[in-house]
């Protein structure tokens, strides 16, 4: 990996040096369906031809390309000896003109990924059929064709691919006429519209025999409105759609609900920003094997298959898939029509995708209670990254490759998202969207940093956002507040306040916008309900809230109600004894989930031992109505069970979380996504005989939960979870996967044998990660989630040390995006000792200049174990059973 890095101060010099005119590339991809070389990669051929002009005569500047082989590379007409300008990695180009226009055309031969990175090949076990698609953020489009890989360098491209023929072939540009046969008809060449300027990340092709479903985005815009190239003012702009997936899912693949929330957002999105949809048609792919969520390439975005549902998930699912429909929409504006200059304003494409997609999302189609979601799963997201030590402000300081890699965290994302909000609240709507307006119109097609955002919001909110930068976008860590009360003798507020409070590393004190609620109970109605509101600019370490004096006795204060800041919340005592005994009877969703994540956040800092969290979801998730908290809760609840309860209680919370998950299953509406959530939840931490038997009779048929399909993906949670106890054995695993003999069976296959109690299971799971490269990106992770089974760390303990012996090999022998797997998926936090933390500290000690990114990810999940033995000691040292 160290070769193919690139610095911040290599990609100014070359942006100072070069503009490029266009690119021209040709792919052949009918290697794709050849039987493998017998030694070596899988390779196809790549040729490239790039038009662009230099700033100095004479200079000498280098092409990005990783690939096993060039051909040839010919620059001004004249041939370069490959073997002197070609080191594996880079091409280097000397001798430029500054007088006319520089081509150079760069032969190739390029390797497949089975890694997902680059042009990922897929051979389909159901059906035997190839799968390809690229993925290339933030920079392996180098893997695919040679070029400038740096977001500043943009240019217009010209795809043409050769491929098999009958295969559905894209690109971000419109396909240009029919297929061109070639090999008698077995093949074919495909060309498509050359884009508009676009960076080379968000460069894409998707090629195979996919299940293809066509649709039309018809909009009427009315005069007047701000119109781009290829639309006509007042008239009718028409977007063909397309969604994809592999032939296999075909059964299960719902384009109608896709296309439902495509329509809606692109509606959203045209009424409020003023710019319609620059890119032609736009093509949604469903691909196997992704590493992401989904990567936001114009015309031709791509999602992880698993957004195709082989069975029944819940609404949140449902939900989860609109959100990032729309999340990748926003993109279209935010990242692909105006980019950031380098990967350190990733956050303007990142967060605002992130908030645009949530904000569209409420307002658009049918999952209003969205924001509900983002507080209690995104911001989770972003408090845990904003204090690990590797914190950056939202505007990260990005030195190379490895480090953007790293920042798509939840900073970019989820903090960066929250912030905006914030401004929302501060600058208020609609001088936030004339902002992003203007922003559009006057960087379309070009590069931008922070200052180019904040000028807009300046001159549409009259605020000085310079300040506000400082505060929110500049600096790190996240601030707690806590509401301080008195009262008179007839137990009226005298004086309400919020206190703030900072990290010690991080000091700064911001500017937040924040409403403050006041709850009582009605005893009667059994309901816990607002009854007063004060909306207050807090500011410094204490701000009154003059508003609210006078109220009534509150039996719950909620400081940052209905979610406008970014905090941590923290209760005066006398609300959360409320929320010990009446949690559940907060009738307003949002604030429900919001007094969640503070009780989340609360156990995590070790201020409420994990017994306590454990006790509040037992006792209220059976009544919560919101199912995506709910399911947030199941997980939090599995891992304060498993990180964060002391040693010596853990046999006890799990007996007490395997009957409860009973319970709530059984308690359930029948076929509700309620009772599918306990029934994963039951999976999840199922250990008493007679819940393993339940899980047993399920899969077998002999056992029955009214209303509950078990249907394939549910009858693989329950198998991982027998495998794990040592019940199903590898005859059951395998009988399983004749059952359901797919891609997604092999890979539940594979999880379910590496989760097996066994120390030659184990060895053989770390032998095929970490000595061997042969598995795919996917069977890798599937691999790692079944090795790291909670209860079993007596058989990964062997696994502690030889861990930070293999750290510098693994990161340097090992794609990026594997390597990343194996640093954080084998951690050994299980072993949840003393020790282990000591090792994590003596190799961080001993490989200061180890790579930053390869520290960086060490020192989180040391960072994550520090605190769960924080946390352990919090729960051990409260009194009680």
């Amino acid at each position: 990996m160290p070769g193919e890095n690139l610095t911040r101060t290599e990609a100014r010099q070359r942006a100072a040096l070069l503009s490029v005119s266009g690119y021209d590339v040709a792919l052949d991809l009918r290697s794709a369906v050849e039987a493998p070389p017998a030694e070596g990669p899988r390779t196809f051929r790549s040729t490239t031809t790039i038009r662009f002009t230099c700033a100095e005569e004479g200079a000498t500047t280098f092409a990005d390309l990783v690939a096993p082989h060039v051909h040839s590379v010919t620059l001004n007409g004249a041939s370069l000896p490959v073997d002197e300008v070609f080191d594996g990695t880079r091409v280097t180009l000397p001798g430029l003109r500054a007088d006319g226009e520089n081509v150079v055309t760069i032969d190739a031969r390029c390797a497949y990924s089975r890694t997902g990175e680059g042009l990922h090949h897929f051979l389909d076990p159901q059906d035997g059929e190839v799968y390809l698609y690229t993925q290339y953020e933030p920079a392996d489009a180098r893997r695919v064709f040679a070029n400038f890989e740096q977001p500043d360098l943009k240019a217009p491209f010209d795809f043409s691919v050769t491929a098999p023929a009958g295969w559905t072939v894209l690109s971000n540009g419109a396909q240009e006429g029919e297929p061109r046969p070639v090999d008698g008809g077995s093949a074919a060449v495909w060309r498509f519209a050359r884009t508009q300027p676009i960076s080379t990340y968000i460069t894409a092709v998707v090629a195979g025999p996919y299940h293809y479903v066509t649709d039309t985005y018809r909009r009427t815009f009315a005069q007047g409105t701000s119109q781009n190239e290829g639309s006509q003012a007042g008239g009718e702009l028409e977007i063909p759609l397309g969604a994809l997936c592999r032939k296999a899912l075909a059964p299960h693949f719902d384009a109608e609900d896709i296309f439902t929330v495509t329509k809606q957002g692109l509606d959203f999105f045209h009424d409020h920003f003023g710019y319609p949809y620059p890119f032609g048609k736009y093509d949604q792919a469903f691909v196997p094997e992704y590493n992401i969520g989904a990567m936001e390439n114009p015309g031709c975005v791509t999602f992880r298959e698993e957004f195709v549902f082989r069975g029944k998930v819940t609404e949140a699912s449902y939900e989860g898939r609109a959100n990032v429909i729309l999340h990748e929409m926003a993109h279209m504006w935010f990242g692909d029509l105006v980019t950031m200059e380098w990967w350190d304003d990733l956050w303007l494409k990142e967060s605002f995708a992130d908030f645009m997609g949530a904000f569209s999302l409420v307002e658009a189609t049918r999952f209003t209670g969205g924001w509900i979601t983002f507080a209690n799963r995104r911001k989770s997201w972003a408090y845990r990254a904003d204090q690990l030590p590797s914190t950056h402000p939202v505007t990260a300081d990005i030195r190379d490759l490895q480090d953007a890699k790293l920042n798509f965290d939840g900073i970019t994302y989820a903090k960066g998202a929250s912030v905006l909000k914030q401004l929302v609240a501060y600058v208020g709507k609609d001088a936030f969207l004339e902002g992003a307006r203007r922003y559009f119109q006057r960087h379309q097609w070009g590069n931008t940093r922070l200052e180019h955002l904040l000028a807009v919001l300046e001159e549409t909110s009259g605020r000085d956002m310079g300040e506000w930068s400082k505060a929110w976008l500049q600096t790190a860590g996240v601030n707690t507040l806590t509401p301080q009360l008195t009262y008179d003798a007839d137990g009226r507020v005298t004086e309400l306040a919020v206190l703030q409070e900072a990290p010690d590393a991080h000091p700064v004190l911001r500017p937040h916008r924040v409403a403050v609620g006041l709850y009582r109970r009605d005893a009667a109605a059994g309901a816990l309900e607002r009854y007063a509101r004060a909306e207050v600019d807090v500011t410094g370490a204490r701000t009154a809230v003059p508003e609210l004096t006078g109220a009534d006795r509150p039996d719950l204060v909620l400081v940052n109600d209905a979610d406008l800041t970014y905090c941590k919340v923290r209760f005066d005592d006398a609300s959360l004894a409320t929320l010990r005994d009446h949690l559940g009877e907060l009738t307003d969703p949002l604030a429900r989930a919001l007094c969640w994540s503070a009780l989340w956040n609360l156990t995590r800092d070790g201020l409420m031992p994990a017994r306590d969290f454990l006790a509040l979801v037992l006792r209220f998730a059976g009544d919560e109505s919101e199912i995506g908290v709910l399911q947030m809760l199941h997980g939090q609840a599995k891992l304060a069970l498993d990180r964060y309860t002391a040693p010596a209680r853990r046999a006890e919370g799990a007996r007490l979380l395997s009957e409860g998950a009973v319970t709530g299953l059984r308690n359930a509406e029948p076929g509700s996504g309620h009772q599918l959530a306990w029934a994963r939840f039951l999976a999840a931490v199922a250990s008493g005989e007679t819940e393993l038997r339940l899980l047993q009779g399920l899969l077998a048929g002999t056992a029955r939960v009214d209303g509950l399909g078990v249907d394939q993906e549910l009858r693989w949670t329950f198998l991982g979870t027998l495998a794990a106890e040592g019940i199903a054995d590898e005859a059951a695993i395998g009988a399983e996967l004749a059952r359901d003999d797919t891609a997604s069976g092999k890979r539940h296959q594979v999880r379910c044998l590496a989760a097996r109690p066994s120390a030659a299971v184990k060895a053989q799971a770390w032998a095929e990660v970490v000595e061997s490269d042969t598995l795919s990106n996917a069977l890798v992770e599937a691999t790692i989630a079944g090795f790291d089974q909670s209860g079993q760390a007596e058989l990964t303990a062997p696994y502690a040390e030889r861990y930070f012996e293999v750290l510098e090999s693994v990161w340097a022998s090992r794609s990026i995006e594997i390597a990343m797997a194996i640093v954080r998926g084998l951690f050994p936090a299980a072993q949840g000792d003393q020790a282990t933390l000591d090792a994590a500290d003596a190799w961080l000690g001993a490989h200061a200049e180890a790579a930053p990114a390869l520290r960086r990810l060490v020192a989180e999940s040391r960072d994550d174990l520090a605190r769960a033995l924080r946390a352990q000691q919090a729960d051990a040292s409260a009194g009680g059973a």
